[in-house]
């Protein structure tokens, strides 16, 4: 996994939780406090896992809170800092979500070992169903990725996950 997601993960804990929470997180996954992520560096996905895995402890939410959490702060204060060239132009989480699966190949066809989630989409008009394609099989953090994503365009969103690799989304 890209460097960036543990990037905005940092900031996140740091501003919602404080430095020393961050200090726990790294921590709790063998990482001394002065360990600086990249942002285009690729991370053991074990050590992503593990690092997911003991947040919620650490943090005091649970796990679904995690997501929650990450999904509402890389869609709304990261993406547009980092990415802004990305989300800029859309008007409406239908469009945006419809458009990841060509930004995920877009962001990532330049750099080496990148392997985002892929998606395939079925458009019916007030919602879509949505194949997640991925080895990781991080739907639930997709599915707050996906809400994130609502808060950004202020749109109700009704999210279902039928399996691990179906969603519908309806737009309310």
């Amino acid at each position: 996994m890209k460097g960036t997601i543990h990037k905005s993960i940092e900031k996140l804990v740091i501003e919602k939780f404080g430095e020393e929470k961050w200090f726990e997180c790294l921590a709790a996954i063998g990482l001394d406090e002065d360990h600086v992520f990249m942002l285009n560096e690729d991370v053991d996905e074990q050590l992503t896992m593990d690092l997911l895995g003991k947040m919620p402890a650490i943090l005091g939410i649970t796990f679904e809170q995690v997501c929650d959490a990450f999904g509402e702060y890389w869609v709304n204060a990261y993406v547009p800092k980092i990415y802004f060239g990305y989300i800029e132009g859309y008007t409406n989480a239908k469009d945006f979500l419809l458009a990841m699966d060509d930004i995920h190949k877009t962001v990532t066809e330049e750099i080496p070992n990148a392997r985002p989630p892929r998606f395939d989409f079925e458009d019916h008009g007030d919602k879509i169903i949505v194949t997640y394609k991925s080895e990781r099989g991080l739907v639930d953090l997709y599915i707050s990725l996906v809400k994130g994503v609502g808060i950004y365009f202020k749109q109700q969103l009704n999210i279902t996950k039928h399996s691990d690799s179906l969603v519908e989304i309806k737009f309310l």
